[in-house]
């Protein structure tokens, strides 16, 4: 039990660094990667309409839910956050048929579900301090 909090940090500190990672090196590219993106539903049923906006949105989402999980700020929300922007990366690589992706994707919406059913033991972290 005296570990928890430590595996905790540990797991929430790696999906943390992947999420700010992808965020951060994407935003400042961001039209470029709009772009690709947008090519690569091209041949997809969903419309530009969903997709250039989404496409904006990604990495702003990733590096914010990257940054508070790296802080441990407002964990809950970022933790519920990312595993929704997992379900929908999931459902956008499905209508792409981009199967090779699949595993990456369910790894990381598998790391948000079990931090959120763990998050008693998110006590090093920001929220800790603010609680206190």
């Amino acid at each position: 039990m005296e570990n928890n909090p430590i595996v905790f940090l540990l797991l929430r500190l790696a999906v943390a660094a992947s999420m700010f990672g992808h965020g951060l090196v994407r935003l400042p590219k961001l039209n470029g990667f709009s772009a690709w993106m947008v090519k690569s539903f091209e041949k997809s049923m969903l419309p530009d309409l969903l997709v250039v906006p989404f496409s904006y949105a990604l990495p702003i989402a990733e590096f914010i839910i990257g940054l508070l999980l790296l802080l441990g700020l407002f964990t809950r929300a970022s933790l519920i956050g990312g595993g929704v922007v997992m379900v929908l990366l999931i459902f956008g690589t499905a209508m792409i048929e981009n199967w090779e992706a699949l595993p990456s994707q369910l790894i990381h919406a598998v790391f948000f579900a079990v931090l959120l059913a763990f998050i008693q033991y998110n006590t090093i972290a920001v929220d800790h301090l603010i609680k206190k």
